[in-house]
């Protein structure tokens, strides 16, 4: 299927071939019609991508500070090299779809196959959404309306935070697509409306739409037009900005124009410099909105589909998008006028090439081929060939299928097993884009959305599964019943029954004589400054005393990783590599755990304490409330009168060693690149697991108990 896709290092924009998204749980696939292009938003996106660096990072002065931290932390080249990854991840654009619902997933049961529905969905032929951002379309309203229910149902939210009554006098500024729409739902709210822009077409549209206008291209002061005979010299009673510009005049200008007590709302992007005066003296309200409405950016509600009570939240986003659609069936909102192009979807470079090129436009329609046109099974085809060939993999490597190909996967993983030879034959992903994306970079063969495919493939021997947490267990299950060798990024599994189940599962295929290789990704055990602490540490007798601080920084509670049921928590999802470091270093068994953490919503600031069979002890500072600027992982080892520290992977010093003084990098080693070759050379020759199986079971059973113990 075609997709829409757009890269923020070069502003580049591109329709390509990709593998047609799966349906999850809770979602909806939809067959898209026709989709609207945002001229605003995506217009800022392709002209961020179009920037410079120094552009860039102007634009977005909070990840400069971010970046600079990180180099101070891990050195130049890798924050380099984590900036490019990132601006190398292909965006997939667009926000408004209407199509026919193809399929549903488990737990939907408000939508049905060969349903027209309105959605967020993106430019794509067949796009995957939440059901809670879906709505069934009125037989009423023809699909190039129903297209702009989510642009309508932004303008809508904006409204209802400026909470507008009968015969109110309403200015909105910007009358771009969702200026233009805030108009028409004001006027149907008995609102009068004081239209403001310097586009002397757009303007015309507002007055056919009932409003008074403000064209600032011929000089026209709004402030005395707000304060004259349309507010019959009161003022306004609320201002509506909708406009995108970096300059503070908007906000300066819908100040003075309010009568005291007035209402400003922003829905589009202005600057914010506020001026105290203009707003002390009035005692102005000033709300931003949040896009379509109450739910948006919550995954409760977005990804999960728990709904808020009507009783209690009576306009949520989905809510929204059915007030919009009501109005379009009863006739009060007419956006055919506001249709200024109409490309096929193959042509979706040159509409895009349109936002830049200065020729006038309003909504820009992309449209899609009918099933007449193109057969349901075409479009659906889950797996596509990229590369023909197999790269550069070694005579007899590893044949690696990747489930997952998210930013560490793409930034680290894939490119550390390509290295060590391996040939990477197929990278699985849901949506299908960042699969595509990782199989061009990379050479990988095929990419597919169908994790099932990559497991059934005979050629395939080993997978790596890098997909989030919850899937993990269940992706193991599934590799060591096909035999094949598993490489699994951290955590193993979530839960003491999954952990059982991998256990008795590998047990079985060892009993048989053919137990494949399992590795979890714990990558800081080959690094090589961590190996030189375990060889000093070899020749000397008597316990150990370890001491690991982890600057981990503060991840917001409603994060995935948060989720126990999703991520496990931040024990289980990464404190767990940090327990596995200390049980190497120590070489014997975990005996006793403890914990002990700070007073937090997200309980992930926290000490641990372990004890290993030689009387050795352990101590992980796992902790959220540090500065960024802090580097993030030092490990000090005491024994024997002797002391070694490890700076952040980049500094191993070494007090009291009759022949060792220092070891530094002029690089960050976590050991992610020896890791992967460390399980290619395994599953090459056939030989013993990398990391002992018992040690995965130990480590990960210990972690799980320290995370429920948080819990309980």
């Amino acid at each position: 299927m075609k997709q829409l896709l757009q890269s923020l290092k070069t502003g580049t924009t591109e329709c390509v071939d990709v593998p047609c998204p799966r349906v999850g749980p809770g979602q909806v696939l939809i067959r898209s019609r026709v989709s609207l292009i945002s001229v605003g938003t995506e217009r800022m996106l392709v002209e961020f991508g179009k920037a410079n660096l120094i552009d860039k990072a102007r634009q977005q002065p909070d990840k400069v500070r971010m970046v600079l931290d990180k180099i101070r932390t891990d050195g130049l080249l890798p924050t380099v090299e984590a900036v490019r990854n990132k601006l190398d991840q292909p965006v997939a654009m667009g926000y408004c779809n209407m199509g026919e619902v193809l399929e549903v997933g488990a737990g939907v049961s408000s939508f049905a196959p060969g349903d027209r529905v309105a959605s967020n969905g993106k430019h794509a032929e067949v796009v995957v959404v939440p059901a809670n951002l879906c709505t069934k379309v009125p037989a009423g309203v023809e699909d190039e309306a129903a297209v702009f229910t989510v642009v309508s149902a932004i303008a809508l939210q904006g409204i209802r935070l400026a909470q507008p009554t009968l015969g109110e006098c309403v200015a909105v500024v910007g009358m771009g697509l969702i200026g233009l729409v805030t108009t028409q739902l004001l006027r149907a709210n008995g609102c009068r409306v004081l239209g403001i822009d310097f586009d002397a077409v757009k303007l015309a549209l507002a007055r056919e739409f009932g409003a008074q206008t403000v064209d600032l291209s011929r000089g026209e002061d709004p402030v005395a037009a707000g304060l004259g005979a349309f507010s019959r010299g009161r003022g306004v009673d609320a201002v509506i900005i909708t406009a995108s510009t970096q300059s503070n005049e908007p906000m300066h200008q819908a100040a003075q124009m309010c009568r005291k007590r007035a209402r400003i709302v922003l829905v589009g992007v202005t600057g914010l410099e506020l001026s105290r005066a203009d707003f002390y003296e009035k005692e102005l309200s000033f709300q931003v909105s949040c896009s379509y409405g109450p739910g948006r950016y919550d995954a409760e509600y977005e990804e999960k589909g728990h709904d808020y009570p009507v009783g209690f939240v009576r306009w949520t986003e989905q809510r929204n998008f059915e007030a919009v659609l009501d109005m379009m069936a009863a006739g009060r909102l007419d956006v055919g006028p506001l249709v200024t192009h109409r490309f096929p979807i193959g042509e979706a470079v040159q509409a895009y090439a349109l936002l830049g090129s200065g020729e006038p436009s309003l909504g820009i329609l992309l449209t899609y081929p009918a099933a007449s046109e193109q057969p349901e099974s075409e479009l659906r085809r889950a797996t596509m060939q990229v590369s023909a060939t197999a790269g550069k993999a070694l005579s007899g490597a590893p044949v690696l299928g990747l489930i997952g190909s998210g930013n560490y996967a793409t930034a680290v993983l894939i490119p550390a097993f390509k290295a060590a030879g391996a040939r990477l034959k197929s990278v699985a992903s849901a949506q299908g884009v960042s699969g595509l994306h990782a199989a061009r970079k990379f050479g990988i063969e095929v990419a597919t959305t169908d994790a099932d495919a990559v497991m059934g493939d005979a050629d395939v021997n080993a997978v790596v599964i890098t997909t989030r947490h919850d899937s993990h267990a269940r992706f193991v299950l599934m590799a060591l019943e096909r035999g094949k060798h598993v490489f699994v990024e951290k955590p193993l599994c979530l839960t003491l029954a999954e952990l059982h189940a991998i256990e008795q599962a590998h047990r079985a295929k060892l009993e048989a004589g053919k137990a494949p290789v399992v590795m979890v990704g714990f990558n800081r055990r080959f690094s090589p400054q961590v190996q030189k602490m375990k060889d000093l540490l070899g020749g000397v007798s008597g316990s150990k005393s370890f001491v690991m601080t982890v600057n981990a920084g503060a991840i917001p509670p409603a994060h995935w990783t948060q989720d126990p049921a999703v991520g496990g928590g931040r024990i289980v999802g990464e404190a767990c590599h940090f327990i596995d470091l200390l049980r190497f270093l120590a070489g014997y068994a975990i005996t006793d755990c403890s914990r002990n953490a700070m007073s937090a919503a997200s309980g992930d600031t926290v000490t641990l304490q372990l004890a290993f069979a030689d009387g050795s002890i352990g101590t992980v500072h796992y902790l959220a409330n540090g500065s960024k600027a802090f580097p993030k992982e030092r490990l000090e080892v005491f024994c024997a009168g002797r002391v070694l520290q490890l700076d952040n992977f980049r500094r191993l010093r070494g007090y009291g060693w009759p022949d060792f003084s220092k070891m530094n990098l002029w690089r960050q080693d976590k050991g992610q690149r020896e890791c992967a070759a460390a399980f290619v050379r395994a599953v090459q020759a056939g030989g013993l697991a990398p990391i002992p199986f018992d040690e995965l079971l130990e480590v990960s059973r210990v972690t799980i108990e320290l995370a429920q113990v948080s819990r309980g």
